[in-house]
């Protein structure tokens, strides 16, 4: 019986494990850490965003920096409507949330961890963790592969180990050519007087824009003790990972915390004020944003709260909508976003063939999972790259 050997006890390397055929493998998963899956279980907060529900392919493609166009094909084949219908056959309900992301109804990752658990059982899947990878070798038609538990002798190699440098540099050796590791999804480190003791503060639709990079975000916007994080930050974060790196992480964004245009929110300043003439400024709910980001608004735009609306003079209310609409700040670095850490850079996609996700330098080996250079945005599609790309290898060694 041929031996398939998959270096990563994590979402690529399991999902693959519970879909091979146990009949014509023998299957071991190497895993370093104590515990499986654990990039699973702390996911979501702790209830696993498994995937989006995203189902046409072309616009699944969009939400990833890096692998878009080699990910078209991989989830032509298997999207999330396929990774649905997957835990759904296995008794594992899922539910679609507002902002689309999927998660099991229980909103707990063990019920995906118990899942793989149960699926790998039943396969007599033998797991060994502590078992730390320190080489692999080609030797004639096979592979040992040296851990800190001795020699492994595989016909087929998984490479599913995530990012580390210590797993890029054992492929490395074995030939393939390794893009630099950059962080991806981040927040965004900002000390100004606007934000101060204003962290849990969140605006429903912010706008978020880095301009010498003339690039632009919007979504979700949420001030933290650091500085600036959602959505709008983490996206941006991502598709400039590299340039934000390049320039060491110190650079100016400009946040539009209304999403309004500002002649636009000049209009409903004006009509506000006709329409309340009498009331203070400070008193004045004009936008959609907490009295006290209004308030610190005026603080800082130095417009006294106890004004009259009728009273506030034209260059006082350009002052205040431009701290809303346009307000410039400087970033002085970055911090990992939760423990959701993702990098940019990996293996180079041009040394991977999409059709089956197998090395198109070393034979019977596939790569799957982090270890690419494939990154996503926030939102459950880092997990389906793994299960798509995952599924392929399967299918691929199922039908060999």
């Amino acid at each position: 019986m041929k031996q398939i050997i998959i270096i990563g006890g994590g979402a690529a390397g399991f999902f693959c494990a519970s879909n091979l055929d146990e009949k014509k493998y023998k299957i071991t998963i190497l895993e370093q850490n104590s515990d499986v899956l654990q990039k699973v279980k702390i996911s979501g907060g702790g209830r696993c965003n498994v995937s989006h529900a995203c189902f046409d392919p072309r616009e699944l493609v969009q939400f990833y920096p890096r692998g878009n166009k080699e990910l078209l094909s991989v989830f032509t084949k298997f999207q999330p409507g396929d990774t649905m219908d997957w835990f759904e056959k296995r008794k594992v309900s899922l539910k679609i949330e507002n902002d689309n992301r999927i998660f099991p109804e229980s909103n707990s990752s063990q019920t995906i961890i118990n899942t793989f658990l149960h699926e790998i059982q039943h396969k007599n899947v033998e797991v060994k963790t502590k078992c730390s990878v320190k080489e692999i070798e080609k030797i004639g038609e096979k592979y040992s592969v040296q851990t800190s538990l001795g020699d492994f002798e595989a016909d087929f190699v998984i490479y599913a180990t995530g990012s580390s440098p210590k797993s890029l540099k054992i492929i490395e050796n074995l030939g393939h050519k390794i893009i630099d590791l950059v962080p991806s999804l981040f927040t965004f480190n900002i000390k100004d007087d606007l934000l101060k003791d204003l962290a849990g503060t969140s605006f429903e639709m912010a706008e978020t824009s880095i301009l010498k990079l003339k690039t632009e975000e919007s979504g979700p916007l949420l001030i933290t003790h650091w500085g600036l994080s959602g959505p709008a930050i983490l996206k941006i974060s991502a598709w400039e990972a590299i340039n934000l790196a390049k320039v060491k992480y110190n650079f100016e964004v400009q946040v539009n915390f209304i999403s309004k245009d500002i002649d636009d929110a000049e209009e409903l300043f004006q009509n506000f004020k006709q329409s309340n003439p009498k009331k203070t400024i400070g008193q004045s709910k004009i936008f959609d944003i907490t009295n006290r980001f209004w308030q610190r608004i005026l603080e800082v735009s130095k417009v006294d709260l106890n004004k009259q609306i009728a009273q506030i003079s034209g260059k006082e209310m350009q002052t205040l909508l431009e701290n809303l609409c346009k307000k410039k700040f400087h970033v002085t670095g970055k911090s990992t976003f939760k423990d959701e850490f993702v990098t940019a850079g990996g293996v180079d996609l041009k040394e991977i063939n999409f059709k089956n996700m197998t090395s198109k330098i070393l034979p019977n080996f596939y790569v799957a999972g982090e270890v690419l250079n494939i990154d996503a945005v926030t939102g459950g599609f880092n997990f389906q790259a793994c299960w798509s790309e995952a599924w392929l290898i399967a299918q691929d060694l199922n039908n060999l």
